[in-house]
């Protein structure tokens, strides 16, 4: 096996490497006892890999027991002595070649007891001996000159603090001396003797300690409220939390640690503090550790090898498996899986966590902290501790639990600067609305998420600098994408592009590909035909300026792909529209591998039409009624829990709603617009065709309240779309799948209960009636009078004699009495 395996290996497998390694050099022991070993000496997955990478580079110190090599090296070759391996070399001295069954190290060498001490001229006797200690002064000291002071330690102490606090008491610093050094006596002289010769450490000057127990010693005593006891700031970003890290000569946070270890990641090029090494020993940070395909595990939950975001005692679980908490939500009171706030330490559910709203304490528009969410309380207004709200240093706003530093909104407003001023600093007036929309975006982070995904800042820089047009047609040129679509979105809802039918442009595109993709001439003259004076007419006919839906482009494109099949079928078979007969139309209808079998009729028959085939029959199906049967007791069922079940969404109430007792699809029930929903003498009625329809109680309040809650999902968050359910692009209703996905999560089977509601209401309204009030078209609602077998005679009857009726009473009322 090649060294570039061993590696791999070390990686995938550490303990398997090392293991066969030893096995092939010991042969007295077996690979059972080996593992074992080896896994109690390895301990955690980073260990373990560093362990099998050393020994994998140099496998001979296993016979010969020698250093340089990790300290956890030498611990492996003396536990496999000690069970008994006799191959096995045990740790050698480096000076004297000694087999050493206890180590000390310098460096990575590995010495006895003799060798590895250090000598030094002893400040006392001033003879050259093994050092022992250093005294107060620094100085080296022998065992036998030891530096002695009699005092007691608590004494000293207290003597120092009593000269900042008179009223310190004795045995609070004595309780506290001892919680910091429980042990080791000569280590508890060290701490008060620094602390006599610099008393201003207790007094803010505690990141100057020499000893890491000071800075405890300190917390200890002002918990304890001993007065002029201050707890020290990191000497670099003042903040007042642990600092027990030394970086040039100071005591500094694990934050300023970080920062002062910031490299560049071999990988993604991340400026931060390596999480390791790779091969080469270049540096990885965290997020390449943790999501490198060699560090991935099977989760025991979903069973996929994924990150791993938690250890339990079953083993590790991903991301998406790792649960949280289900308790009652101290906002909402809804029960739902739980965070525990940093500030409140209460339960907080996610929408909450991520909701904001403007504090009934400031009026500001911030997260909610505490408070209902009738009654939202943001974090300052919360707690307003000076310590933990840190102001932003360019607003001045007190905004952040963490480090100092610009907020969010600061942040973002700053970043759309560097991406959409000119060489003058100036905003482009085309993209002006678009800095003002995203500066003032309800949640900041989420617009910093949108600017730094994928191309988006690479896009608006080039806009905003000219490098590209600002037109769609240079937007069509990038690569097609959802990340290029949400810019066009929010670029045309900012005014900065103008409206196009985009599902259009996509039918359009998509023409020309399919168009292209026959082999023949005559062929793709046929389909250029077809598609734009027969498919793309009759629907840009039937909208009559309206925009296309999705729903409309899927059935264009299975038309047209079955003209495709077919005349592809039909070249391959050296045959053409013209020279085809019925034996082989109906031989490919009949072929196993037909595709689009149906639509393709309605190429057939537009070829005859246009003499451009002959002989031909292709007949169209012809509905005759639903085929699923009718479960009204299930509607009606869904339409009262819909009705009266408010943990339901309101727009998912109503959108059900509409499906359940008006048969609207989703395709109709996404594009309604706030304009469709009427209010006038006390009414609310809803446009779904030619004639309003007023709703019911219930179900007008759904739909008011719809018009005054609805949001997007948008980075602009709320904007004056027109939609009564706006989508996730601005300016965009929802789509149709997402809608449908809403209704089947509500239970709802979309196809058989809008069956079901029209084949009702097509048996109690006249098929022109039924028309003009659900916007279907009058042949559409015949077929269904028919397969309702509504009797609208006796209908007409009954409405003449509802008339004359009302007429002769009024007769009677004004007759002489």
């Amino acid at each position: 096996m090649t060294t570039a395996d061993h590696h791999g290996r070390a990686v995938t497998d550490p303990i398997g490497l090392m293991t066969d390694l030893i096995t092939d050099v010991e042969k007295g022991l077996g690979p059972a006892v080996i593992a074992a070993v080896v896994t109690a000496v390895a301990g955690g997955r980073a260990k373990s890999r560093r362990l099998a990478q050393a020994l994998a580079m140099r496998p001979a110190v296993l016979t010969d027991g020698r250093s340089p090599a990790p300290r956890a090296i030498g611990d492996l070759l003396i536990e496999l002595r000690n069970a008994g391996a006799s191959a096995i070399s045990p740790p050698v001295c480096a000076e004297c070649g000694k087999n050493l069954r206890t180590l000390q190290r310098q460096g990575q060498d590995w010495y006895c007891s003799v060798c590895g001490q250090e000598t030094a001229e002893c400040a006392a006797c001033g003879n050259t001996r093994r050092l022992a200690f250093r005294d107060r002064k620094g100085l080296p000291r022998c065992s036998m000159c030891p530096d002695a002071d009699d005092r007691n330690p608590v004494d000293v102490v207290h003597k120092v603090i009593v000269a900042i606090a008179p009223d310190a008491d004795h045995d609070v610093i004595a309780e506290a001396l001892h919680r910091s050094v429980p042990t080791r006596p000569a280590y508890r002289r060290r701490l008060v003797w620094a602390l006599e010769d610099n008393p201003r450490l207790l007094t803010g000057e505690g990141y100057l300690a020499p000893h890491r127990a000071i800075l405890q010693f300190i917390d200890l005593l002002h918990e304890a409220g001993v007065a002029g006891i201050v707890r020290p700031a990191c000497p670099r970003c003042y903040r007042v939390v642990r600092i027990d890290k030394p970086l040039d000569g100071q005591r500094v946070c694990r934050n300023c640690i970080a920062k002062s270890r910031v490299e560049e990641c071999a990988r993604c090029g991340a400026r931060r503090e390596p999480a390791t090494r790779d091969e080469h020993g270049r540096p990885l940070c965290p997020n390449c550790l943790v999501t490198d395909p060699a560090n991935t595990e099977a989760c025991i939950s979903c069973g996929e090898r994924r990150r791993v975001q938690t250890r339990t005692a079953d083993g590790p679980l991903c991301p998406n498996c790792c649960p949280l908490p289900v308790l009652a939500c101290s906002l909402c009171g809804r029960t739902a899986p739980c965070t525990l706030s940093k500030l409140t330490g209460l339960p907080r559910c996610g929408g909450c966590d991520r909701r904001q709203a403007r504090c009934t304490v400031c009026g500001r528009l911030r997260g909610i902290h505490s408070g209902t969410a009738d009654t939202p309380i943001c974090g300052p207004c919360t707690t307003p501790d000076a310590e933990l709200w840190r102001p932003c240093p360019t607003c001045g706003e007190a905004e952040r639990l963490r480090a100092p530093g610009p907020c969010p909104r600061c942040t973002l407003k700053q970043r759309l600067h560097d991406l959409l001023a000119d060489d003058a600093g100036a905003i482009p007036p085309k993209l002006q609305a678009l800095h003002d929309a995203l500066t003032g975006a309800e949640r900041a982070g989420t617009a910093m998420r949108w600017l730094s995904k994928g191309i988006v800042s690479t896009v608006l820089s080039d806009l905003a600098s000219g490098r590209r047009p600002m037109s769609h047609e240079a937007l069509d040129e990038l690569p097609e994408g959802k990340v290029v679509e949400h810019i066009r979105s929010v670029l045309v809802a900012t005014e900065a592009l103008p409206q196009r039918d985009e599902q259009m442009v996509r039918l359009e595109r998509l023409v020309k590909d399919l168009v292209a993709s026959h082999a023949t001439v005559e062929g793709r003259k046929i389909l250029h035909r077809y598609a734009t004076w027969h498919l793309l007419r009759r629907l840009r006919r039937r909208n009559r300026g309206k925009g296309i839906t999705h729903t409309q482009l899927t059935v264009v494109r299975q038309h047209l792909r079955a003209a495709v099949h077919l005349l592809n079928w039909l070249d391959d078979q050296n045959l053409t529209l013209a020279t085809c007969r019925q034996i082989d139309l109906e031989r490919w209808m009949t072929s196993d591998n037909v595709r689009h079998r149906r639509e393709a009729g309605n190429f057939v028959r537009w070829a005859l039409s246009q003499k451009i085939a002959r002989d031909l029959s292709f007949p169209a199906v012809r509905w005759n009624g639903p085929s699923r049967p009718m479960d009204d007791e299930a509607r009606w069922a869904t339409a009262r829990r819909l009705l009266h079940d408010d943990t339901i969404r309101t727009e998912d109430r109503l959108a059900g709603l509409l499906l359940l007792l008006y048969a609207q699809w989703p395709a109709a029930i996404s594009r309604l617009t706030v304009d469709d929903i009427e209010q006038a003498d006390g009414a609310v009625r809803i446009r779904l065709g030619d004639v309003p329809v007023e709703l019911p109680e219930i179900v007008a309040e759904l739909a008011v309240r719809q018009v005054s809650v609805r949001r997007s999902h948008a980075v602009l968050g709320r904007t004056d779309s027109p939609w009564l359910f706006p989508g996730g692009q601005p300016g965009r209703p929802i789509s149709v799948w997402a809608m449908g996905e809403r209704l089947r999560k509500l239970g709802i089977r979309l196809a058989e209960t809008r069956s079901t509601a029209l084949f009702q209401l097509a048996t109690e309204l006249p098929a022109a009636v039924l028309a003009r009030t659900l916007g279907i078209d009058i042949t559409v609602a015949v077929k269904w009078q028919r397969a309702a077998a509504g009797d609208w005679g006796a209908y007409a009857a009954q409405v003449s004699h509802r008339i004359t009726h009302s007429h002769q009473r009024g007769d009677n009322e004004h007759a002489p009495r």
